[in-house]
């Protein structure tokens, strides 16, 4: 996506395109990845050296009240992120500690008005052993 795209979607939710904020939601956008807050700083800082710690959680901060980014939980030891919002759920891997996403088989996984409250959203996590760990173990089962 182009960052004058970016900077539109920023400006549709409110936000003021800075270069900070664009640095931030291209890169993301760009990564399949699911990055913590601190390997967007090292990668955004490639291009960018200035940018602050600070200000990189604060756009990740931002992003997400805005709904333009995830915060997923998936791994206990960090928060991760993912610019990735069409439905899809998210696998972590105890070997290796990777997060991948995995896709929904269609149909709905909740009622959108479960008992009168109107869901916005649905996380899905699951843990395992991803197919290159099995492969590398000569394909451990649980």
């Amino acid at each position: 996506m182009r960052s004058d795209s970016h900077a539109e979607m920023l400006r549709e939710v409110g936000l003021v395109p800075t270069i900070q904020r664009l640095a931030v939601l291209e890169w993301l956008s760009k990564t399949e990845r699911h990055p913590t807050a601190d390997q967007i700083l090292e990668a955004v800082r490639k291009k960018f050296p200035s940018i602050s710690r600070a200000t990189v959680y604060n756009t990740l901060d931002a992003l997400t009240k805005a709904g333009m980014v995830l915060r997923l939980t998936v791994d206990p030891a960090a928060t991760r992120y993912d610019a990735d919002l069409k439905p899809h759920a998210h696998f972590r891997c105890r070997v290796c500690q990777k997060v991948y996403d995995i896709e929904l088989k269609a149909g709905k996984p909740i009622d959108v008005k479960a008992a009168g409250h109107l869901v916005e959203s649905v996380r899905t996590y699951a843990y395992g052993v991803c197919a290159s760990c099995r492969e590398k173990e000569g394909a451990i089962d649980a």
